[in-house]
């Protein structure tokens, strides 16, 4: 290859974004007295996490919004090759960046709603295109156990293509016992780290497997090692984790952290404020899709690892006498897990080490609070 592909030269530079949502934080947290009236609060200890909790004084109301990003046009061009438009597909990885963020608190989802902005009102005399969002969004909701409540499809003309859309979401949850708060807080020396399987890229990392489209001769139909065209492997549905956040909660286990690992890639397992390493002792094997962009985008293992979940795509941490239970919970719900590592106290800040790889990432390298 010429040249390296990267995430800054598709155009997603986190230097500059990240800055942006600290100072977005910080402004945000400055309106924490608005609710005042209401004689309700916030929960100070959320803000920076993947989800936001209002005290309701008889729960913990949770709040998410996510969006697809640009997976949805992966998906209109392997409609033109295939005659299938995998919007059933696209729907179900916005449902699960939106409640995978949501649970990592210990929030179960109660209702989701759409944001589908189209270009132009043409894009919905697709049928096909049209039913299968349909379908795929509603699946996704019963396996969330969440009820669809609506949404909004307004027509941007002249922000968005004519041809195309922006998909995304939002959900709010409970936790009808504040026992089963999830705070980073929690994190104890010697927690150990369960890892769950993911089913591919799911929502994050499409904009450079774009690039990396663009510089092959075949495109999204240039065959992987295991003859899937690499299209429809970037297109697999992502997995939802609610199931097994319910079931631990039907345990009366107590986890101590979760991380949903989406972009920043596994330096997401240090996303907690307090100092702790995390070390990796066992890793999946990555899936062919990842295997195919690290060749074609001449990634190093240290960036393919920074950047895509790599076949992890969520992260539980739990005292080591749970484990064995929870390995089970994520078995029944046919999620593959393994106790991957531990949690160590550090006197250096944090940092994410992933043995088998030889790879170390240190805290600076992950700004998003």
């Amino acid at each position: 290859m010429a040249k390296k592909l990267d995430y800054k030269s598709s155009g997603v530079h986190y230097d500059l974004l990240d800055p942006f949502k600290i100072a977005a934080q910080k402004a945000a947290k400055s309106t924490d007295g608005n609710i005042d009236y209401l004689q309700i609060k916030e929960v100070a200890k959320s803000r920076g996490e993947s989800a936001f909790l209002i005290d309701m004084g008889f729960c913990w109301l949770a709040h998410v919004e996510e969006g697809l990003g640009t997976k949805n046009l992966i998906a209109d061009a392997m409609y033109k090759i295939t005659g299938k438009s995998y919007y059933d597909k696209i729907a179900q990885d916005t449902v699960g960046t939106i409640v995978n963020d949501l649970i990592t608190l210990g929030a179960l989802p109660v209702s989701i709603a759409m944001h589908l902005a189209v270009g132009d009102s043409h894009w919905f005399q697709d049928l096909k295109r049209q039913k299968d969002l349909v379908k795929g969004w509603k699946k996704a909701c019963d396996l969330s156990s969440v009820i669809w409540g609506g949404g909004e499809t307004p027509t941007l003309k002249g922000i968005i293509h004519d041809n195309s859309v922006l998909l995304s979401g939002s959900a709010v949850g409970i936790i009808k016992d504040k026992k089963y708060l999830i705070s980073s807080k929690n994190i104890k020396d010697g927690d150990r780290i369960i890892l769950l399987e993911s089913a591919g890229i799911h929502a994050n990392g499409a904009t450079l497997c774009r690039k990396i489209a663009d510089s092959l001769k075949g495109g999204y139909k240039t065959k992987m090692a295991d003859k899937r065209m690499y299209g429809d492997a970037l297109l697999d549905a992502s997995f939802i984790y609610v199931p097994v956040l319910k079931d631990c909660i039907k345990n009366n286990i107590k986890l101590h952290y979760i991380s949903h690992i989406t972009g920043h890639g596994l330096r997401k397992l240090m996303r907690a404020v307090e100092p702790f390493s995390y070390v990796i002792e066992k890793i999946f094997k990555p899936l062919p899709v990842f295997d195919f962009i690290q060749k074609h985008s001449g990634l190093s293992d240290k960036e393919m690892y920074g950047t895509f979940n790599m076949g992890c795509g969520f992260a539980l941490y739990a005292a080591k006498k749970d484990v064995k239970k929870i390995l089970e919970i994520c078995a029944k719900n046919r999620i593959k897990a393994i106790d991957a590592g531990y949690v160590k106290k550090s006197t250096g800040g944090k940092s994410v080490k992933i043995l088998p790889k030889k790879i170390e990432f240190e805290g600076k390298s992950l700004a998003v609070r």
